[in-house]
């Protein structure tokens, strides 16, 4: 294990996906997705974005291999599953048992951010510390629902392309190829249900109580975090995150310059290295 959290980056392909084994495994819930290394080590479990699958991983898939982790990236939201459903918890739960995997370390961006604070508040014990990329958080609180209103006003945001809203400017300009590889790999839907935007609206996480996410519940987490923000991200530019902090005092928080939504494919070398540094700090836990 690299408990330094020094990145093998050097030596690594990032687009090298032979390390992991794709399958699907049938769940209470119906089929789900998933890629595995079955690798020694500490399990790292990825959730990936709503715009994604875990296919779009694969900057992270050698890296956090090298590093002595095994890599798990879950379809979360199943293959042909309910789309209205937004509460994934219990069936990563059900992977995760599956697997066999006691204690691990959850790095989630985007919805899948969201959805990781879901499951730690709902099973505290097996998660060593969660990473939130570039996420809302799901965060349920009025005034939060309200502010996110405000900086990403409906419909118009959601017209917007897919790529202008998860890639930052400074990203689309210099990779056009990435920019390609990402859209493709985004809006690949071979392995996991398609959840229509209709299904995905503001008021998707009026979650039961027992499971929502709130400023309160997030104040009292014992598990350590780690916040990502890009300062060019639409979802949560650097004053959202502050904004998280604050709730959060214990979190440590990192932002990535000249990035959008999609931290972990925008500027790999850097996500990776951040995220490494933080999990060595708690893979002896």
């Amino acid at each position: 294990m690299d408990e330094g959290g020094k990145s093998s980056e050097g030596s690594a392909q990032l687009n090298d996906t032979s390390r992991v084994t794709d399958r699907i495994v049938d769940l209470p819930d119906g089929p789900v997705f998933f890629r595995d290394s079955g690798a020694d080590g500490v399990p790292v479990v990825f959730l990936h974005a709503s715009s994604g699958n875990s296919m779009t991983w694969e900057h992270q898939i050698p890296v956090f291999i090298d590093a002595g982790y095994r890599f798990v990236a879950i379809d979360y939201r199943g293959v042909g599953g309910k789309s209205g459903v937004c509460d994934w918890s219990d069936q990563i739960e059900a992977l995760v048992v599956h697997l066999g995997l006691d204690r691990f370390h959850l790095v989630g961006t985007a919805l899948g951010g969201g959805t990781a604070f879901q499951y730690v508040l709902a099973y505290p014990q097996r998660v060593r510390s969660v990473v939130l990329a570039n996420s809302h958080g799901n965060v349920t609180d009025a005034d939060y629902v309200q502010m996110g209103r405000r900086i990403r006003p409906a419909p118009q945001f959601d017209a917007l392309p897919l790529d202008f809203r998860e890639l930052g400017p400074s990203y689309r300009a210099a990779n056009p190829e990435g920019t390609a590889r990402w859209l493709a790999l985004s809006q690949s839907q071979a392995h996991v249900a398609h959840v229509p935007p209709s299904a995905l609206s503001a008021d998707r996480f009026a979650l039961p109580p027992g499971r929502a996410v709130t400023w309160a519940k997030l104040e009292a987490l014992q598990t350590p975090v780690l916040l990502i923000a890009g300062d060019a991200d639409l979802y949560m530019p650097p004053s959202v995150l502050r904004l998280f902090a604050a709730h959060m005092p214990h979190a440590e928080a990192v932002v990535i310059p000249e990035t959008g939504h999609s931290a972990y494919w925008e500027n790999p070398e850097l996500f990776n290295r951040s995220v490494l540094a933080f999990l060595a700090k708690h893979s002896r836990i």
